[in-house]
This record gives C-alpha cells, structure tokens and sequence, in this order.
C-alpha cells in the first residue's frame, strides 16, 4: 500500500514574502519615495528602530528586507519566549561576524514583552553598535520600551492595510495558484473578515485551499465560504449589508440614549466576529459625533476604554467597551461641534483665500514689525476677565457665520450662557 506524498509547499506566508522593497504591499507613507524608511534603506547605513502597528502590517518583513539590503546576519530573538540567554547568544553571533566584517541585525519580535532585565543586558550593545536594533510591537513603545532605549531607535508607524492592498494579496495568492479562482463576493467576504491583517488573510486563504482540494472543488463562491468557514465568520459581514446595518443600530441606540438596546447591538457584534478594535474606533467617533461638547467627558472615556482593550485583549478588555456603551448611550447628546465642523469645511472648499488680518499675523522680524505685522493686537490676558471685547478674528470683510450653535443640554448649556456674555460685551464695546 503506498502512503500518500506528503506535501513540503512553504506556508503562503513565505511563499508570498517579499523578496524587495517594491514587491511590499502598503506602508507607502514609510516605504514610498522620499518617505523615511524608503530613505534609510537607500542610505546604506542601518539604524535601530522600531516598527509599530497593529498585526498582520508587515513589521517582519521589513526588518527581513532590511537586512537583505545591508547584507545584514539576520537574527530573531522573541520576547515572548526568549530571555536574556537569547540575548547573549545573539551578542556572540554578532561578535563573530563582525570579526568577519559583516554586519548584525536583531529583530525582536513584540519587543512590548522585554521586562526591565532584559531592556538593560540589550541596551549596552545598541549603544556600542555591536549589532542593529529593530523592533516590532503593537503596543505604543513611548509605555512599554524604556527611554534609555527608545531614545537610540527611530519610530516608525505602520498602518492596517487598505482593502486595495488586501485584495493585492488575494491576487498574489491567485497567480501562485495557491487558492482556486474566487468570486468577486467571496473576495470581498475576505476582505472584509481579514480587517486589515495581512497574516489573518493569509491563514484564511491557506485554510480554504485544504477545504477545497479536500471537496475536490475548482472555485471559490461566497456561499461555499459562509459554509467552509461559517463559525468564523457568524454574523460578520463587512462590507455586506447586515454588518453596516448592525453598526447602524449600535450607533443610533447610543444617539437615541437607549443602554440596554446600545449594549445588545455591540454584543451582537462581538458574537458575529467583529474586531473590538473596529468597535473601539467606533466608540470614539460616536463620542466625538453625537455627544461632543455637551459631555468632553465621554471621548476620554472612550480612548481609556479603547487603551484598556489594547492592554487586557478579549474577553476582559471587552468589559470596559461594554462600559463605555453605557456612557455614552446616558451622556447628554450634541452634534453642535460637527455640525460646525462639516459647515465650516464647506464653506472654506467654496469660499476664496482670505488673507490674515495684519494685527493677527506674526512679526519675529523688525522687517516684518515695520510692515506693520502684529500691530493693534490685543493681548486677551491683559484685559478684564481675559477677553478683548470688540477684537475681530475673522479676515477683513466675513461677517460673523455662526457655525457653532451650541445646544441646551449638558456642559453645551454653560457654553451657550458664555457665549451669549461674549457677544454683549463685543456689541457693547462697538457702540461705544
């Protein structure tokens, strides 16, 4: 009986790694021409850095490809797993090839997890330049990387990938013959799911191609997906019509003030598979959209509830976005400021360049002083209460517009007693 040959195929990942900086998909704002890492690696001198940005971004991609581009030893140390043993073979590793004259680069995978010992037994050696540093982590590293070693790295951030550099992916994927040909909603189902992570597409592309050489089929269909894949992908459909209408329930049962409609559409959303981190993001544009200045309380809450995620993960930091669901859905409600916001910007794409009134403008220079930059300003603090009343801000010519109305509900009521004092003092010193 002879045994079925047993597949030596690299994972996908591997398969579609980059072999050069052009073949990257995203992080153009870092690697496009001109931007900052595109420019350290054509300087042909390797610095310590450290690459930050959420999963599946590329981070150790770019590390490898930078030490291909310096012809650089290439070393892996995680911090997870490994300790200060690591370190120190990584230190003998670079000692022999300098001896060599070869350079070292040391990647430290979710370099967050370093404790205190570690940082310290690494730091001496980046300072010595025995080896490069680069770094990967998720975490903002101004909390979790100390200043001794942050200060001797360059930050560089890394956004999710756009859907556009997802489906390059898939089309990667496809060339390859890695997965069979998929329909244009199964792709989008994909996508959407993948969130902007490119190793979780990865995982899911190289998962259907098992499923489908298993079910012997030659295409991929959004039906066939829901059904290979439906528990993973329960209820989670963006892109699709019942996500939008799910996150359209949350956020109009927060607007409507209703906690208990607010808390059973964010539950259903976690249940059908959706990023907390998307519902974070969310959090804090309902915070800023529909409660704004009526409650300034409410958008801080929901960056600490979004913080606190990031540090608990699921489920427990999942507790403090229920929480601010809560908050916001009882907050008193005002939409004064973005209503303003999208008024104003409208106005400022229709309207001309007006120029700076004179007494606005800056004068550091006694050029700039003769010309009469600055003059006639009024200093608010020098006068009563800190208000200039009668001082015009505006360009010369534009009447006052009246873009923020604030509303009678919540701290917006203080706000609209100030500003009714503020105009009967600016009216009161005009007609004297």
């Amino acid at each position: 009986m002879t045994r079925p040959a047993i597949s030596h195929l690299p994972p996908l990942a591997e398969r579609l790694r980059p072999a050069t900086l052009g073949e990257v998909i995203g992080q153009q704002q870092l690697l496009g021409e001109g931007m900052p890492l595109r420019i350290a690696f054509e300087s042909g001198q390797p610095h310590s850095c450290i690459l930050w940005g959420p999963p599946g971004t590329g981070k150790t991609t770019i590390a490898r490809l930078m030490a291909n581009a310096f012809d650089a030893q290439f070393i892996t140390i995680s911090a997870v797993l490994g300790g200060v043993k690591d370190i120190r073979e990584a230190v003998e590793q670079a000692q022999v090839a300098l001896s060599q004259a070869r350079r070292t680069i040391v990647f430290v995978d979710e370099v967050h997890r370093f404790n205190k010992s570690q940082q310290d037994a690494f730091l001496p050696h980046v300072e010595s330049g025995l080896f490069t540093f680069i770094g990967a982590t998720t975490e903002n590293p101004s909390f979790e990387v100390n200043s001794a070693l942050l200060s001797r790295a360059a930050v560089y951030v890394l956004q999710s990938l756009s859907e556009a550099d997802l489906k390059q992916i898939v089309k990667r994927a496809l060339a390859i013959d890695a997965i069979p040909p998929a329909d244009d909603d199964a792709i989008d189902r994909l996508i959407a799911y993948a969130d902007g992570d490119a190793r979780r597409l990865l995982n899911t592309l190289e998962t259907l191609a098992v499923a489908a050489k298993q079910d012997r089929r030659e295409d991929i269909s959004d039906a066939w997906l829901l059904k290979v894949l439906g528990e993973r992908l329960r209820r989670y459909d963006k892109g699709g019509e019942q996500f939008y209408d799910t996150i359209s329930a949350l956020h109009k049962s927060v607007r409507g003030s209703d906690p208990d409609a607010s808390l059973y559409w964010f539950m259903r959303m976690l249940d059908g598979g959706a990023d907390p981190r998307y519902m974070a993001r969310r959090l804090i544009r309902m915070a800023s959209e529909d409660i704004g200045l009526a409650d300034p309380r409410a958008l801080r809450l929901a960056l600490d509830a979004a913080e606190v995620y990031e540090r608990l993960g699921s489920p427990e930091g999942e507790l403090a976005l229920a929480e601010c669901v809560v908050y916001l859905a009882v907050a008193p409600k005002s939409n004064a400021v973005y209503k303003a916001f999208n008024a104003v910007k409208a106005f400022i794409q229709k309207d001309g360049t007006r120029p700076v009134p004179m007494h606005l403008r800056n004068a550091p220079t006694k050029l700039m002083k003769d010309l009469d930059y600055g003059k006639g300003y009024r200093y608010a603090h020098n006068e009563a209460d800190a208000f200039a009343a009668g001082e015009h801000y505006l360009p010369e010519g534009m009447t006052e517009p009246g873009f923020y109305q604030p509303v009678e509900r919540g701290l917006e009521i203080k706000i609209a007693e100030k500003m009714r004092t503020l105009r009967s003092l600016n009216q009161n010193k005009k007609s004297t």
